[in-house]
C-alpha cells in the first residue's frame, strides 16, 4: 500500500511530471497550468495537497483549495452551481498513475484526506465525458449535486457528505 503524507516542496517536481502525463494535451482528462512554479506554489499556500508514494515513486496527488481561493473558470463556475457548506473547500483535481489505478491508491488518499479535514465538505467537478472518474467518486459516496455548463463541456459537481449550513 502507498504512503500518503502531504505534499512538501521537494515533491513538486514529480507531481509536475504525474500532471503533465495526465494531462488534456496528452489525452488524458486534467486542463489547466501544472507547471512547476504553478504546483510549488499550491503547495507553499497552505491548502491540503496530499501525495501517495509507493516507495520512491509518487503514484497518486489530491489537491485542496480554500473556496476563497478559487479563481479558475471551471471552479468558480462549480462554486456558482452548489457554493455547498460555509467551511467547505474545493476538492481537486486528483490524479493517480496509470500503473497504480485500481490498487486503491484513490480510496486511500481520499481516506486521509477525510481525516484531515475532519468532516468538512469537498466540492469537486467532474467532466461529464470522464466516465471513470464519475464512477470512482461515486463509488466512494460522493453525492451529484448539480450541474453546469462551460464552454462546450458538461460537468457533474459533486460533494463528499451532504450539506450541513448551506
Amino acid at each position: 500500500m502507498s504512503a500518503i503524507r502531504p505534499a512538501a516542496p521537494r515533491d513538486a517536481p514529480a507531481i509536475t511530471a504525474l500532471l503533465d502525463a495526465n494531462s488534456a494535451s496528452r489525452g488524458g482528462a486534467l486542463f489547466g497550468d501544472w507547471s512547476l512554479g504553478t504546483v510549488s506554489g499550491w503547495i507553499a499556500s497552505g491548502d491540503l495537497v496530499l501525495v501517495a508514494r509507493n516507495g520512491p515513486q509518487l503514484v497518486g496527488v489530491l489537491f485542496t483549495a480554500a473556496k476563497a481561493k478559487a479563481s479558475a473558470p471551471p471552479v468558480a463556475a462549480m462554486l456558482r452551481a452548489w457554493p455547498g457548506d460555509t467551511d467547505g473547500y474545493a476538492y481537486g483535481p486528483i490524479c493517480i498513475d496509470a500503473a497504480a489505478r485500481g490498487h486503491g491508491v484513490f480510496e486511500a488518499l481520499n481516506a486521509e484526506l477525510a481525516v484531515r479535514m475532519q468532516g468538512r465538505q469537498g466540492i469537486l467537478f467532474i467532466n461529464e465525458a470522464n466516465e471513470p472518474s464519475l464512477r470512482a467518486h461515486a463509488r466512494l459516496g460522493m453525492s451529484r449535486v448539480a450541474d453546469f455548463v462551460l464552454g462546450q463541456d458538461r460537468f457533474a459537481v459533486f460533494v463528499t457528505r451532504p450539506d450541513r449550513d448551506r
